[in-house]
């Protein structure tokens, strides 16, 4: 094993048992202070076995752990940000436990815990996303091209300000979709090489630092060992395992960054043509009357579909999304109309 590698594992350990003992500080008076605490010692744990494999091969061992820069910059920020809002930072320089910050399932919902078969999970993530795609594109084109058309443009400019909009906004919208799932696809494949690594040197540690986790989530001592100590027969259900309770990763919420953009593309493609499509079919007055219809209509359905993810009712929801929409493209027109004079 070279010297590299085997300094930079003991300094991740390191890493993650001072900021362990920073969060544990953080969550005082809590149960997660002592979690934190008991995972502070493992880490430290684990960074001599490090220091062990070093001299076992002839390598001098470090002397002193230094935190760096970006290392104290997170430690600062915690006390002042909460571990809520830096977990998926804490996360990144290997501080695990982060899945206790994440929102609690729905009544009747299976929790990870329940989730150790491995079976798939059928989520309404990707149905979700399509809807608020085709809303994004909806109210910012359905406003540009009323900004546009208070500004007394003629019809043509209209449609071509209403054609950009869309290509701009879906372009713009999927290549920011590509980086973020790009983004997470990454983090998750090295954060899992990190574990994969990790079991295979040391995976009693590993099996005790997951069983710590499932005690502080109400699991009895002896059964969250027991449960730990079991996945360790299957290397890899107990890579996903670490990966969602370690993590607070769920690996099957991740898709592709091609599919993800091109589903954004398609997304608010479809909610910029709905305001322009009365442009292409009609003339005039009678276009931006078929505008203002076709918005308005299409706000209330989209904000009844988002009810059914939010449980409210769909009448309010559909309502309270096309007052949004009203207030957004009114706001538009209305500067639309102020800066048309002023430049006329």
């Amino acid at each position: 094993m070279s010297r590299s590698h085997a300094e930079d594992s003991w300094s991740e350990e390191k890493r993650s048992a001072w900021l362990y003992r920073i969060v544990s500080d953080a969550e005082s008076g809590t149960p997660r202070q002592v979690l934190f605490l008991e995972l502070a010692q493992a880490a430290e744990h684990q960074a001599e076995l490090w220091v062990a494999e070093m001299t076992k091969d002839g390598v001098p061992p470090p002397t002193a752990y230094r935190p760096d820069l970006r290392t104290r910059l997170v430690g600062w920020l915690i006390p002042h940000l909460g571990v809520a809002l830096l977990k998926g930072v804490l996360a990144a320089m290997k501080v695990r436990g982060m899945s206790l910050y994440n929102a609690p399932a729905p009544h009747g919902t299976p929790t990870s815990l329940e989730r150790l078969d491995g079976k798939p999970q059928h989520r309404g993530g990707n149905l979700r996303a399509a809807v608020f795609g085709v809303n994004d594109g909806l109210v910012s084109n359905a406003s540009l091209i009323l900004g546009v058309a208070g500004a007394g443009a003629t019809p043509s400019a209209i449609l071509l300000s209403g054609v950009a909009g869309l290509l701009a906004g879906a372009f713009s919208m999927a290549a920011g979709e590509y980086v973020s799932v790009r983004s997470q696809r990454e983090f998750y494949e090295y954060q899992i090489t990190l574990e994969r690594e990790e079991l295979d040197q040391y995976p009693q540690e590993e099996a005790a630092e997951l069983a710590l986790i499932y005690q502080a989530k109400g699991v009895g001592k002896e059964e969250a060992r027991r449960m730990a100590d079991a996945l360790l027969r299957d290397p890899d259900r107990a890579l996903d395992t670490l990966a969602r309770e370690e993590l607070g990763l769920n690996p099957e919420e991740l898709g592709t960054p091609w599919g993800a953009a091109i589903a954004s593309f398609l997304a608010f493609s479809l909610g910029a043509c709905i305001p322009l499509l009365p442009y292409l079919l009609l003339s005039g007055a009678t276009a931006l009357g078929g505008t203002l219809l076709a918005t308005g209509i299409s706000l209330f359905g989209v904000g009844a579909a988002i009810s059914l993810f939010t449980g409210k009712q769909s009448v309010v929801g559909g309502l309270r999304m096309l007052g949004i929409g009203a207030a957004a493209g009114g706001a538009t027109w209305l500067i639309g109309r102020v800066m048309g004079v002023a430049l006329s």
